[in-house]
């Protein structure tokens, strides 16, 4: 029988349930995307814990398929969106009551990390990222941060001092009346349009933070005016957000000597951003290596955190094997 670890994430965007092997091999992911009515740029925080509760128990049966030949002995949560301990967004209770819940009925461990490390561990999985110190990158709705990872520590670098990439792709993606959140849809446009380098990258703090309101701003106009075709305004925004993110990534490494960057979080799942990112990133700077994670496990998902708490069992394994000379048990 197979010992696994059930991963729980609940963001602001996504109900996703997962589970590893305690080896570190990825069994399921399941996710359900809070639904957004048509116009809206997102949830209420009340209203996104809500959808949660509600769909929390139907993931969990959906993840359960999975698990038939297989013995539970570790449940991890993200319990709140950074490391930081000030760091707190109400959604990330629904999952983690649910995973307190679910491993006290079950007697075994409840780990709990952070929104960010789940997505930065995600994101390794097939990437070709090496061991080592390592840059990351989380672009998504509610983030835009560039980090280093040295011996497990995240330490932030730069990022946005205003706009997120993601609100920008789905601010966009709404003006020109597609779904929420708008990113696939908008990529879509953008496969089919041009871009000119019309909106101009705003760099700060020796190009490691951006601006991109005053962007923002001026796609807003366009999409008003009306002059622009649809497709055109998608790529100027796909192709200003690779240039920019080019530019952090650089002058992080810069900054750090680190020489490998993994890309990470939603607006990462576009193949798009990824062409462009990577050949901006080759012309500034050809020895800096940029990995990013199956599309799959870039945006929301619950795989990283169970990923972590494969980990954290491990290493509590190790700690009784030690204290007693046995983990028989395996809980």
């Amino acid at each position: 029988m197979k010992r696994v670890v059930v991963g729980l994430d609940t963001s602001c965007y996504t109900t996703s349930a997962a589970a590893v092997t305690t080896e570190g091999n990825v069994i399921a992911s399941c996710r359900k995307l809070l639904p957004v009515p048509q116009g809206q740029r997102g949830l209420r925080q009340s209203e996104a814990v809500f959808t949660h509760v509600r769909q929390l128990p139907g993931l969990i049966e959906e993840l359960s398929a999975y698990l038939t030949d297989c013995e539970i002995v570790a449940v991890c949560a993200s319990r709140r969106p950074r490391d930081e301990e000030a760091s707190y967004m109400p959604v990330f209770q629904a999952g983690d009551a649910q995973g307190r819940s679910l491993a006290a009925l079950l007697r075994v461990p409840c780990f709990a990390t952070t929104h960010q490390r789940g997505h930065v561990e995600a994101a390794k999985v097939d990437s070709g990222v090496a061991a080592g110190d390592l840059l990351a990158v989380h672009l998504s709705g509610g983030t835009t941060e560039v980090l280093s990872l040295v011996d497990d520590r995240l330490t932030l670098l730069g990022g946005t001092l205003d706009l997120h990439a993601g609100q920008v792709v789905d601010r966009t993606g709404v003006a020109l009346g597609l779904p929420f959140p708008a990113g696939p849809h908008l990529e879509e446009l953008a496969v089919r349009g041009t871009a000119r380098a019309l909106l101009p990258v705003a760099m700060a703090d020796g190009g490691l933070y951006c601006h991109l309101s005053g962007a923002e701003t001026q796609v807003q106009r366009w999409i008003a005016q009306g002059t622009m075709p649809k497709e055109d305004i998608a790529r100027e925004v796909y192709d200003l957000l690779a240039r920019t993110v080019s530019r952090m990534v650089t002058a992080a490494s810069q900054q750090t000597g680190i020489h490998q960057v993994l890309i990470a979080g939603g607006v990462a799942s576009s193949r798009l951003f990824r062409e462009l990112v990577t050949q901006r990133t080759a012309k500034r700077q050809p020895d800096l290596r940029v990995h990013f994670g199956r599309p799959e496990y870039s945006g929301d998902n619950a795989v990283g955190v169970a990923l972590i708490g494969a980990r954290k069992w491990r290493e509590q394994q190790a700690l009784k094997e030690i204290e007693y000379g046995s983990t028989d048990t395996g809980r």
